[in-house]
């Protein structure tokens, strides 16, 4: 019972500290926790933060478009052409080497110790003269014999024919001289040859090379002496696919270019067709002959050729400065008028234009779609423009492209 007792009474407390919190807070003029107020101010502070940030955006960027409105750039300076038509050369190009028409490595057709060389490494030759002398010595001597046996011979064949007519000598007899004198003969045009054979000689005219003997040396038959070329005319030696093979003729002209001469063309014409096409390749081999007068051009060379076919007529030309080459196409900047300024003079834009590139030669390209005959195309000062960029053509010429005859 006095447990019971003290429960009761402690449950009383709580419960009146509980009602007079309650009507302690319900009457009027209490004061509310502040942080409801705190919250709203942070609230309104945070509203107008986000409202000045809008604002100076928006008048940033009114300030920044009454800038360059304001403050347009001036005029890009060009050079621009006049795109025209005119006939386009036409080419079939290659890849070739050059051959000597005349060329040989001089060898001796006989064994012998070398006994002179009357020649200068380099040097120029006519047909016919003493390159190198081998030891002739022995068959000389053979030659003396043989003359001296010739000789004997005919003799004993004089007297026994004269013999013979008197009955004093027999027919046998006349003909065994004749025999004998017979045998010389051939004996002495034998050791001649072979004589001669010891005296090599330039079979033509040409240019010598670097010697490769020495005086004393003993050299064997086919031993390679000095190299004997003629330079004044060339082969040149190209294929070509033999989908050309109905535009390739004899007497074509063909232009040649080599990278040791920049700028320089030779003028070569179509001498051989190769009648068969390979099988491997599918290619046609052809070769023309090159006049070198000067001996610039040496056999063995790597060079362009570049058959001269009928041209292509009336066709957009531009100087090739005017294309802007990329990854992604050709393009020109064609200047269009888009209305007048204020003192009336029209206002010119370059508009980018995609093209397709045709022929390249001597600084030229062929336009085969994208430019029309009388538009006006920027031909230097490319790097300034974007698409719609005003410009004004100063007038001046188009920068010189520098002097290349390759063919494209």
């Amino acid at each position: 019972m006095d447990g019971e007792i003290k429960f009761a009474t402690a449950d009383s407390e709580t419960a009146d500290a509980l009602v007079h919190r309650r009507e302690t807070i319900d009457r009027p003029g209490f004061a509310r926790p502040r942080t409801v107020r705190w919250l709203a101010i942070v609230g309104l502070l945070l509203l107008l933060v986000l409202g000045a940030l809008y604002g100076f955006d928006r008048y940033r960027a009114q300030a920044i478009a009454t800038f360059f409105a304001n403050n347009k750039p001036p005029p890009a300076q060009i050079a621009a052409v006049t795109a025209e038509t005119q006939n386009v050369p036409r080419f079939a190009t290659a890849f070739g080497s050059l051959a000597a028409v005349h060329q040989v490595t001089i060898t001796p057709e006989v064994g012998g110790k070398v006994t002179a060389i009357p020649f200068t490494a380099g040097a120029e030759v006519k047909a016919g003269d003493p390159l190198v002398q081998l030891n002739d010595g022995p068959e000389r001597g053979d030659l003396a014999n043989y003359e001296a046996q010739a000789r004997m011979a005919a003799l004993s064949l004089e007297r026994n024919t004269r013999l013979e007519s008197r009955q004093f000598a027999s027919r046998e007899t006349v003909d065994q001289n004749q025999t004998q004198l017979d045998q010389a003969r051939a004996q002495i045009v034998k050791t001649q040859a072979i004589i001669g054979q010891k005296l090599i000689r330039a079979p033509f005219a040409g240019r010598l090379g670097i010697r490769q003997i020495e005086v004393g040396q003993f050299v064997s038959p086919g031993a390679p002496l000095v190299t004997l070329t003629d330079l004044k005319e060339l082969y040149v030696n190209f294929t070509l696919a033999s989908s050309w093979r109905g535009q390739i003729a004899l007497g074509q002209q063909v232009n040649v270019t080599a990278d040791a001469f920049p700028g320089r063309i030779f003028t070569a014409t179509i001498a051989t067709i190769e009648p068969q096409i390979r099988a491997d390749t599918r290619t046609l081999t052809a070769q023309a002959t090159l006049a070198n007068p000067d001996e610039a051009l040496l056999p063995g060379m790597f060079v362009n050729a570049a058959v001269v076919l009928p041209p292509d007529a009336d066709r957009v030309v531009l100087p090739e400065t005017a294309v802007d080459y990329t990854l992604y196409g050709d393009s020109v900047y064609v200047i269009r008028e888009d209305g007048t300024d204020a003192s009336g003079k029209p206002i010119l834009k370059a508009r980018r234009t995609p093209v397709k590139v045709g022929q390249r030669w001597d600084g030229k390209a062929a336009i085969a779609d994208g430019v029309k005959p009388g538009d006006r195309v920027v031909a230097a000062g490319q790097v300034k423009l974007q698409d719609g960029a005003q410009v004004i053509v100063t007038g001046n010429p188009p920068p010189a492209r520098p002097d290349n005859p390759t063919l494209h």
